[in-house]
C-alpha cells in the first residue's frame, strides 16, 4: 500500500485507508509523522552492524585501510597508475571513503524491502522509510573512516584547500545518488527476486567505472561531460580536490552529476511510489 488517503464518515465513525493512485511525489508530511519510526530503524541498523562483534566500530576503518593497501600495491606499484602527483595510498583512500559508503548504502538499500518483508505485510507506514534507512545509517561509518584520512593528511603533510567548504554538497550528492538507485532496485527486487543476484555485479561495474583507482585526468576532454553523468565521478574527484588538492574542483562533473542524480532520485521515488501498492502482495 502506498501513501494513505483517509476518508472519515462522521455518521458511521469509520476510517477507510485507501492507496493513492497514479504517480506521486514524496509525501514529506507523512514522513514527518513517522519520524520516530524512521529514527528507530536507523538506530537499529547502526546497532545491528556492530552487535556481537569483537572489533566493533573498527570494522569501519579496517575495510578501507586494507583495500587501500591492496590498491596501492596492485595499481600504484605494479600497474603504475598515475595519482595526480600525490602518494598513491592517500590518493586511493580519499576515493575509497565515498565509494565504500555509496556501495554499502546502495547494496543494503536495494535489498531492504526483502530483509524487512515481515514489516511490509503486518503494519502500515511509509514504505519509503525502508530503503532510506541504510543510506542514513551508513553515514556513521563514513565519519569513522574519515578520521583515518585526517591522520594520513597529517602524515603526508597535506593541507586541505578552501574547497573543503563544498564537502557537504558532495555528501548530499552522494546520498541522493545512493537513495535514487536504491529506490529503483529495492522496488524491483521485491517483485523480481533475481535482481538481488545482480546487485553485487552492478556494484562491481560501478566501482571500476568510478575514478577510485585511477584519476579523472585520464578521461579525454571530449568525453568528460558524458562521463560526468555518472554522479560518483564528480563526488570522488571532488573529494580529492577539496581534501588533498590534486586538481581544481571539477565543477563540470559536479554540475552534470547533480542533474543526473536529481533525475535518478525523482524517477526512483516515482517508481517506488507507483509500485509500493503491490509490495505486500508479492512479498
Amino acid at each position: 500500500m502506498s501513501s494513505q488517503e483517509i476518508h472519515t464518515s462522521s455518521n458511521l465513525s469509520q476510517t477507510i485507508v485507501e492507496p493513492r493512485k497514479g504517480w506521486q511525489l514524496i509525501d514529506w508530511k507523512e514522513l514527518r509523522e513517522y519520524k520516530d519510526l524512521f529514527y528507530f530503524l536507523v538506530w537499529r541498523d547502526i546497532k545491528v552492524i556492530y552487535k556481537q562483534t569483537v572489533l566493533g566500530f573498527l570494522w569501519a576503518i579496517i575495510r578501507p585501510v586494507f583495500t587501500m593497501i591492496v590498491f596501492s600495491v596492485v595499481f600504484g606499484r605494479l600497474a603504475k597508475i598515475p595519482s595526480d602527483g600525490v602518494p598513491y595510498p592517500i590518493f586511493s583512500y580519499t576515493a575509497l571513503i565515498p565509494w565504500i559508503y555509496f556501495s554499502q548504502a546502495l547494496g543494503k538499500s536495494a535489498q531492504s524491502l526483502i530483509t524487512n518483508v515481515n514489516m511490509l505485510t503486518k503494519i502500515y507506514f511509509p514504505r519509503l522509510i525502508i530503503p532510506m534507512t541504510p543510506v542514513l545509517a551508513g553515514l556513521v561509518d563514513l565519519v569513522i573512516a574519515f578520521s583515518i584520512l585526517i591522520l594520513m593528511m597529517f602524515w603526508y603533510g597535506i593541507v586541505p584547500t578552501w574547497n573543503i567548504l563544498f564537502l557537504p554538497l558532495l555528501v548530499i550528492l552522494m546520498i541522493m545518488t545512493a537513495s535514487g538507485i536504491g529506490m529503483w532496485l529495492s522496488a524491483m527486487a521485491i517483485q523480481y527476486r533475481d535482481v538481488k543476484h545482480a546487485i553485487q555485479f552492478i556494484l562491481q561495474l560501478l566501482m571500476y567505472a568510478a575514478p577510485v583507482v585511477w584519476p579523472v585526468s585520464l578521461i579525454p576532454d571530449k568525453y568528460r561531460l558524458i562521463y560526468g553523468l555518472y554522479p560518483m565521478a564528480g563526488v570522488i574527484e571532488g573529494f580529492r580536490s577539496s581534501l588533498i588538492g590534486t586538481n581544481p574542483m571539477p565543477w563540470d562533473l559536479i554540475i552534470v552529476g547533480s542533474i543526473s542524480s536529481l533525475v535518478i532520485v525523482l524517477s526512483g521515488a516515482f517508481y517506488f511510489r507507483r509500485m509500493e501498492r503491490f509490495f505486500a502482495d508479492v512479498a
